[in-house]
C-alpha cells in the first residue's frame, strides 16, 4: 500500500513545530512513506480580522501550495493524508476541493470558520476555547454540520497551548493520541 502525507502550515506555525513535527513522526510510523512539507511564504501583516487580507493570503499561499502540488500524480496512492494548521487547513480543504480529490483523510489542527465552506470529509479537527483566531462556538457549529468530529481543549490556544508546560504536554500527547487513532482506524 503506497502512503502519502501532505503537511500545509500555518503562517507563522511552520513545519517542525510540535503539532506538526510530531503528528509527521507519527505518520511515518504508521507506514507513510512520503511526507511532504509544503512550503510557503507571506509577507503581509495583520491579517487577523481583516477579510481582504485573509483573502489575499489564502490566494498567495494556495497559489505556492498548488505549483508544489502539480508533479504529483494522485492515481499511485492508496492512502493519502492531508494534516494542516490555521490557514493552512482552508488551502488543504480547498486543494481537494478544487482538485476533485476523493478519499483524502484531513486532519485539521486549529481550523479557521473559512475551511469549512470547503466541507472536508474524512477528518478529524482539534481547537482551543482561547484560541483568538477562532470562535469556538462557530467552529463547533461548523464542525457537527459537516459531521466532522472535534476535540475541544479548554484555554488553549492557536497553537493548542496554554501557560503550563506540563499541561503543553498532556494536551499534545492527547492530540497526538487522537491523531493516531484516526489514522489508524479510518
Amino acid at each position: 500500500m503506497s502512503k502519502l502525507a501532505i503537511y500545509f502550515p500555518g503562517i507563522g506555525y511552520h513545519c517542525d513545530k510540535p503539532l506538526l513535527y510530531y503528528s509527521r513522526s507519527l505518520a511515518r510510523e504508521l507506514g507513510y512513506q512520503e511526507c511532504r512539507n509544503i512550503s510557503y511564504t507571506y509577507e503581509g501583516k495583520n491579517i487577523r480580522g481583516d477579510q481582504a487580507k485573509m483573502r489575499e493570503a489564502y490566494e498567495t499561499l494556495f497559489q505556492q501550495a498548488e505549483k508544489e502540488l502539480e508533479e504529483i500524480d494522485w492515481s499511485v496512492y492508496d492512502d493519502i493524508l492531508f494534516v494542516s494548521k490555521s490557514i493552512g487547513t482552508i488551502i488543504a480543504a480547498s486543494y481537494v476541493k478544487k482538485h476533485g480529490l476523493v478519499g483524502v483523510r484531513q486532519v485539521l489542527y486549529t481550523p479557521l470558520a473559512e475551511t469549512f465552506s470547503f466541507a472536508p470529509e474524512k477528518g478529524l479537527a482539534f481547537i482551543g476555547t482561547a484560541d483568538p483566531w477562532s470562535t469556538t462556538g462557530e467552529i463547533i457549529q461548523l464542525a457537527r454540520k459537516n459531521r466532522l468530529p472535534l476535540h475541544v481543549y479548554d484555554d488553549c490556544n492557536h497553537s493548542l497551548e496554554c501557560g503550563d508546560t506540563e499541561r503543553n504536554l498532556e494536551i499534545l500527547r492527547d492530540v497526538m493520541k487522537n491523531t493516531r487513532e484516526f489514522l489508524v482506524g479510518s
